[in-house]
């Protein structure tokens, strides 16, 4: 199905003329949005049945240098249409996507200065997006921006799940608390996290959830983040107003336009019901459809890969210590000492494509197999990756040509060290490399400052790069799954082989750090609201004394929801990320990593509670087994679930990966028990996740 129509104001029911103001509904009618220009100002209102979600609150931006676009405007005129599509997406959580809204274009005029600009607004059923669109016009063509001021009235004290606003990291766990107490709790939210580059006391990231005392969810994000700077959330917390604050560049200035251009959506999702926010596909409508004639070589990916041994394990990227002042192009490493720890060596990566071949898995991954390492924060000027050139223990070709022997593809790594022109200027090459031994994905990487110095990760340059990467990506058929870029915001959509991103604080922080037992109930009504994330879940030894004598680490989870997390943390990409050795002690629950798929066609979310826990329900792409996953937080979970969304008269075998009675992650996170039951759509099971737990259960049909 695909409708696209334009019709009259007067013909439309979702919209109404109220003074000189506009009022805009979601095709229920459930989401209402008033636009007015109040004394020269640009203001929105948000209504969800009847209840306020967003209070009437300013738009515009102040430039550098020029007049603003915040005040002294008229309304000149206003559009409306309504658009309704099915699409469906190269892979996902659903086979099928309706995207069906309501649209406002409010276009203004500035008489003072002559120039325009306009505000689109789409009202969907579960939020709305806006965004500012710069016509091609005489008075206003090439332009600074010092900061958007799009302002998010909030109608109360909410409860609020947050990170801190920083420019260069997304690595935190959440806090979860009042708005009030945002100021009094960031100081103790960024005690962990190395980058520390935050802007105000009451600065926060997006995607930002909060639920209020009347009982709705709302969420505020952005949408389409394309050649612009990322948006934070700055909260005037005496009147509880939150309003965007965009990253700087280097010389402090927080976007260089050209019209005709546009900003990124900003979107406010809400609902009264907490399941609806995590099966909202708001942000990806709100992105263009994708952009590739050809799709056929994008293929979800589950991978293993020589990773945890280093994260976890202590062990090395880099070949050698010994390393000679010399430049790259003379440097010798049969004349280095290797040191011995050094995982990416041909014997240890043949060992993980054996198993990646037993059991079924795609790919595997190898960091550490480049030259570089020893170097690679760049203490050298001169010495700088190339991507290209392997360590002598790593025979790219001899292994290669093994994994393809095997039905496995190799995965390859670019850590950039953040270094952007250089990676820039050895992208084709590196890419034909991979073309060349028939690698399709890469890991790739930004760790540390940014070169230029004084950019940001989430500055306007380099989400420009992130996005130029994917593309040049695209033109050898590479899928892209980038650690420590900009957070996603439904780009996915539209350049598909955008396959993945980390963005996020993941499971390599609980080798050393940890993680909250609670943040992944968090991260998909937060994060992986713009995209899904390469969480690397699937540890099975939570105790990394056992792995490495000198970490100080703890997985805080159970076994059993490391298995449930492959469905609850949605994605295309999943890694299986500890070592062989631990699954092999326990095959039996490993063997639904093998089973769970990683691209669906059906999925709902049968109990949610941000903080506390999320139970998935997803239905194989292509098939009719179905997959469930619980993740809890501190307090555990009683789950009563109901199998309705079974094929009624069918007959199927779950088997159940439960917590032991017994468990908890902190004392007895590998207890765990396996059960089969014969079930049907009228079947209800009574399950109950331990602290830090969770479970998992696949579904088949008998038949």
């Amino acid at each position: 199905m695909h409708i696209d129509r334009i019709l009259p104001a007067f013909l439309l029911a979702g919209f109404a003329f109220v003074a000189n103001a506009e009022v805009v509904k979601s095709p229920d009618g459930k989401v209402a949005v008033d636009f007015d220009v109040k004394n020269g100002v640009p203001t929105y209102s948000m209504t969800f049945d009847g209840k306020t979600v967003i209070k009437p609150s300013a738009l515009g931006l102040e430039l550098v240098d020029a007049p603003n676009l915040i005040d002294g405007f008229r309304l000149k005129d206003t559009k409306t249409s309504e658009f309704d599509e099915t699409w469906q997406p190269v892979w996902g959580e659903t086979r099928d996507i309706r995207n069906h809204y309501n649209e406002l274009l409010a276009c203004l005029e500035q008489p003072e200065t002559g120039r325009l600009m306009n505000i689109r607004f789409r009202v969907y059923d579960d939020g709305m997006g806006f965004r500012y669109e710069f016509p091609l016009q005489d008075n206003l063509t090439y332009f600074v921006v010092k900061e958007e001021h799009s302002q998010f009235a909030m109608d109360g004290d909410h409860t609020a799940w947050w990170i801190a606003g920083d420019y260069d990291t997304q690595e935190y766990d959440y806090t979860e608390s009042k708005l009030s107490e945002i100021r009094y709790k960031m100081a103790e939210a960024i005690t962990s996290n190395a980058s520390q580059t935050q802007f105000s006391p009451t600065g926060v990231q997006t995607s930002l959830q909060m639920k209020t005392d009347n009982g709705l969810y709302i969420n505020i994000h952005e949408a389409a983040l394309v050649d612009y700077s990322c948006m934070h959330l700055n909260l005037d917390d005496k009147n509880m107003v939150f309003e965007s604050w965009l990253t700087p560049d280097a010389q402090g200035n927080k976007g260089h336009l050209q019209a005709p251009t546009h900003s990124p959506w900003r979107t406010v999702m809400v609902s009264d019901d907490a399941r609806d926010m995590l099966s909202s596909n708001l942000i990806l409508n709100l992105n263009d459809p994708c952009a590739y004639e050809d799709t056929s070589w994008i293929k979800p990916v589950k991978y293993v890969g020589v990773w945890w041994e280093m994260i976890g394990g202590g062990k090395q990227w880099s070949y050698t210590y010994d390393l000679p002042s010399v430049k790259l192009e003379t440097l010798d490493y049969s004349k280095t000492k290797p040191h011995g720890q050094h995982p990416a060596n041909n014997e240890n990566v043949k060992k993980y494509i054996d198993f990646a071949a037993e059991h079924g898995f795609d790919q595997v991954l190898v960091e550490g197999w480049n030259i570089g390492w020893e170097d690679w924060f760049g203490k050298s000027k001169d010495y700088v990756f190339d991507f290209q050139t392997p360590y002598p223990d790593f025979d790219i070709k001899m292994l290669n040509d093994y994994a393809h022997s095997k039905g496995v593809k190799l995965m390859m790594h670019h850590e950039t060290s953040g270094s952007i022109r250089n990676y820039e200027r050895h992208m084709e090459a590196a890419y034909n490399l991979m073309n060349k031994y028939g690698y399709n994905s890469v890991k790739s990487g930004y760790v540390g400052n940014m070169i230029p110095r004084g950019e940001h990760h989430y500055g306007q340059w380099l989400n420009n790069h992130y996005l130029y990467a994917v593309k040049e990506a695209a033109k050898h058929k590479i899928m892209v799954n980038a650690h420590e870029a900009v957070r996603p915001t439904g780009l996915c959509r539209t350049y598909p082989n955008l396959i993945g991103n980390e963005s996020a604080r993941g499971t390599e922080y609980e080798s050393f750090a940890g993680n909250k037992p609670s943040h992944t109930t968090v991260l998909p009504f937060t994060r992986l609201q713009g995209g899904p994330m390469d969480y690397t879940p699937g540890i099975f030894e939570m105790d990394m004394k056992k792995v490495n004598p000198n970490s100080q680490g703890h997985v805080n989870s159970t076994l059993a929801r490391q298995l449930a997390l492959y469905v609850t943390m949605y994605s295309p990409l999943q890694m299986a990320a500890d070592v062989p050795e631990v699954y092999n002690r326990f095959m039996d629950a490993f063997q639904f990593i093998k089973d769970v798929p990683v691209d669906w066609d059906d999925s709902h979310y049968l109990e949610a509670e941000p903080g506390q826990y999320i139970v998935a329900a997803r239905k194989a792409k292509g098939g009719d087994d179905w997959y469930i996953g619980c993740t809890s937080g501190e307090n555990g979970h009683v789950s009563d679930l109901s199998l309705d969304f079974l094929d009624p008269g069918k007959k199927y075998e779950a088997t159940i990966y439960a917590d032991a009675p017994d468990a908890h992650y902190l004392t007895n996170p590998q207890a765990y028990k396996i059960s089969k039951k014969k079930v049907t759509s009228k079947t209800r099971l009574k399950l109950k996740a331990a602290p830090g737990g969770g479970f998992a259960i696949s579904i088949k049909p008998l038949d």
